[in-house]
């Protein structure tokens, strides 16, 4: 499962080939730097989750983030402030090469493929840069996203990526990067660290300074994939395992009633939106998700994110770079050099009590992902729907005190 059908065409061919579910998730959000780039790339962070069949035992790596500045000459400009819109309501951001945190993505994906993957590691990287080179349609759904984060997405390069000839791309229409494919020819050859202490770590070091950022060589050889606590909540009589996000995804299913089962629909509704109340903070941005599910029963669910990128970009790559340190929401007083930022991704697994698994899941959506696993769970657990219905139906977010719904929710729950 991707989020475009090119995403999850090189996850099934990686799967065809042979490969795990984390080769194929690997694949697949390589893929994504050419496919998703409004949503998420090489120059992101994210996180994995791992379940693995034979042992049941479930992992969660973080790549996400960190926050530049371990160099001696470590100077940061002030960050460029914008105005996206997200459902006609302006949010503010901040751009720019001061707002560039540490990409994780090239070291996630290497150390997910250096644990669980069977293939060459040239293998798992070729097909995403065969999508690169011929370019992929943008969907609706992306085009309509880029309309509103286009203030972040057309500096620099991303003008003629985005908007050549100076309009917007609609959906349908190609969305390619020039470069790309040979960025994605030199990770498959040199592996990871070509984007840290390789050659395009230079140029990824330059673009940043070049724009007014702190991030420096220091941060890119500190750089390393940390192995979280794994979190368990109990659901339905099923087992949820994921990562302590800073939306508190897990915490809230152990905040839910034990007879929510039984509970009636509208009972369970306020229950639901009590729980989604107590936890977490308000934010929108751009992400995506892969989840894939091998023959042998391993799962690998892998979430990351651009933020909404930082309008630098490395120069003849095709690779823009996030913009964590401009997401007011995840920036805390304490943060300094070379600590792991915080994000609401919440890649997870659900196994039944033999450890079995029953479903591998995550989404998009910043501060609305919780929202959106939690009434899927509901669905595919206790209301016995399957992933897609349970994924369409309609549902509602918690705001403080007040529910936003979408049409179609019950009256009687409303």
């Amino acid at each position: 499962a991707a989020g475009h059908p090119a995403t999850a065409e090189v996850g099934l061919r990686v799967l065809a080939a042979g490969g795990s579910a984390a080769d194929a998730a690997v694949a697949a959000v390589l893929a994504c730097s050419a496919s998703e780039s409004v949503l998420t790339g090489i120059g992101g962070g994210g996180f994995a989750t791992y379940y693995d069949a034979a042992s049941g035992e479930v992992t969660c790596l973080d790549f996400f983030c960190s926050v530049p500045g371990l160099d001696e000459d470590a100077v940061a400009d002030p960050m460029t402030p914008i105005e996206v819109f997200f459902g006609g309501v302006p949010m503010p951001y901040s751009i720019g090469g001061a707002s560039v945190g540490v990409p994780g993505v090239p070291a996630g994906c290497g150390e997910v493929h250096r644990r669980w993957g069977r293939l060459p590691w040239h293998g798992v990287v070729e097909p995403a840069a065969l999508l690169a080179r011929a370019g992929v349609a943008i969907p609706e759904a992306q085009a309509r996203t880029l309309v509103s984060v286009a203030p972040a997405l057309t500096p620099g390069d991303g003008a003629e990526i985005y908007a050549p000839g100076g309009t917007l791309l609609r959906g349908g229409e190609t969305l390619h990067h020039p470069g790309l494919d040979r960025a994605l020819d030199a990770l498959a050859e040199e592996g990871p660290d070509v984007f840290y202490t390789g050659k395009f770590g230079k140029v990824l070091v330059d673009a940043v300074r070049v724009n007014g950022g702190a991030l420096g060589h220091a941060d890119l050889q500190a750089y390393t994939v940390l192995d979280l606590p794994v979190v368990h909540a109990p659901l339905a009589g099923y087992h949820v395992y994921g990562r302590d996000d800073l939306n508190g995804t897990l915490r809230t299913l152990r905040a839910l009633p034990d007879d929510l089962a039984t509970m009636a629909r509208p009972a369970r509704a306020v229950a639901v939106a009590d729980a989604l109340r107590e936890f977490g903070r308000q934010r929108l941005g751009d992400t995506t998700n892969v989840s894939v599910v091998d023959a042998d029963g391993n799962a690998c669910v892998i979430t990351t994110t651009l933020g909404i990128g930082a309008g630098v970009w490395l120069p003849g790559l095709g690779i823009n770079l996030n913009s964590m340190l401009g997401e007011g929401e995840l920036i805390t007083p304490d943060l300094a050099p070379g600590d792991r930022m915080s994000s609401m991704m919440c890649p997870l697994v659900v196994v039944d009590d033999d450890g079995a698994l029953v479903l591998a899941a995550g989404s998009a959506g910043a501060s609305r992902i919780r929202t959106a696993l939690v009434d899927t769970l509901l669905g595919v657990l206790i209301d016995d729907l399957d992933t897609e219905a349970a994924i369409e139906r309609p549902r509602f977010h918690v705001v403080d005190d007040q529910v936003h719904a979408e049409l179609g929710c019950p009256e009687d729950e409303l």
